[in-house]
């Protein structure tokens, strides 16, 4: 494991970086790398976050192939949401792989299916590389890196990752850290239902929530998703920051991974039960995860 708390000023000056992908994790990732002194050259789907981008000084490229073949054998980020986004930005009609040099590598910071990152590898330099920390985490450039790749892709990924990120683990080949963030991914969804019922619970009987969150701080129940979502929750603001769609998208590939191996859990079964049930029979998927809470307490 590597902590990258300590940060060299422009540590990427020289290296050519192709960035794919400005939501709000891409571009907060896009401008580290940027200000580290990497030539960042990005493309993304809508006009708006790469016109941003070149204003911070950045280049655009006009298309995916475009961008492959000026990185050359360097390093393409990709930061996309669905595994299928990410099939068709990389192997599709018109997509990397058309300018992609045998010595380019990804990078892919997405949360992606664990047996297609597997696939992924066999047919170019990959490296899984998902992150957990949130947006407030990737606008500080503090993010955890979970990393699946070899030993050698894992190497020239990592000066790239101790700029986005603090604590970069190395966990084995590729999909690793794919299987690590859906770990990740099923703590946090599991906690999110906990700190919402615990919260309702306290409220039904009669006990102010903001006062229980506080004193529940500190103690063994204490963690971010208390500190940051119990607060969301207590004021009712479920602006989406993490929206709830794609808790159910992880949620769902948790579902896959454990079917895939036989995995079978009560617990997560009604996890998922829970999340489906808030983006398409409550119809709050655009809410913040946090806005679980809903299920508990309408309005």
């Amino acid at each position: 494991m590597w902590n990258a708390s300590v940060k060299v000023d422009k540590p990427l000056s020289g290296h050519k970086i192709g960035f794919v992908g400005l939501g709000n994790m891409g571009r907060a990732n896009a401008r580290h790398l940027h200000e580290a002194g990497a030539d960042v050259l990005v493309w993304n789907r809508s006009e708006g976050p790469a016109a941003a981008a070149v204003a911070l000084g950045m280049r655009r490229a006009a298309s995916l192939p475009e961008l492959a073949r000026e990185v050359g054998d360097g390093v393409i980020c990709v930061n996309l949401t669905m595994t299928e986004v990410v099939e068709q930005v990389v192997f599709g009609e018109g997509g990397l792989i058309e300018g992609l040099s045998p010595g380019g590598m990804i990078i892919d910071f997405g949360t992606t299916s664990v047996s297609a990152t597997k696939e992924f590898a066999k047919r170019v330099n990959w490296v899984d590389a998902p992150v957990s920390g949130g947006q407030v985490g990737a606008e500080a450039g503090n993010l955890s890196v979970m990393a699946g790749g070899t030993a050698a892709n894992f190497q020239r990924a990592l000066p790239v990752l101790q700029v986005v990120g603090e604590r970069i683990t190395h966990l084995g080949m590729a999909g690793a850290g794919q299987v690590t963030k859906l770990a990740n991914q099923l703590i946090v969804a599991q906690t999110i239902d906990a700190v919402a019922q615990a919260l309702r619970l306290s409220e039904l009987a009669g006990v102010d929530p903001a006062l229980v969150r506080q004193a529940l701080l500190g103690g063994f129940a204490e963690s971010r998703i208390l500190h940051l979502h119990g607060e969301r929750m207590v004021r009712r603001d479920f602006a989406p920051g993490g929206r709830a769609t794609l808790q159910l998208k992880d949620v769902r590939l948790i579902c896959e991974l454990a079917a895939s191996l036989g995995f079978s859990s009560p617990t997560l079964d009604n996890c998922h039960a829970q999340w489906e049930r808030m983006v398409h029979e409550e119809g709050l998927g655009d809410l913040d995860h946090s806005g679980l809470f809903r299920l508990y307490k309408k309005g």
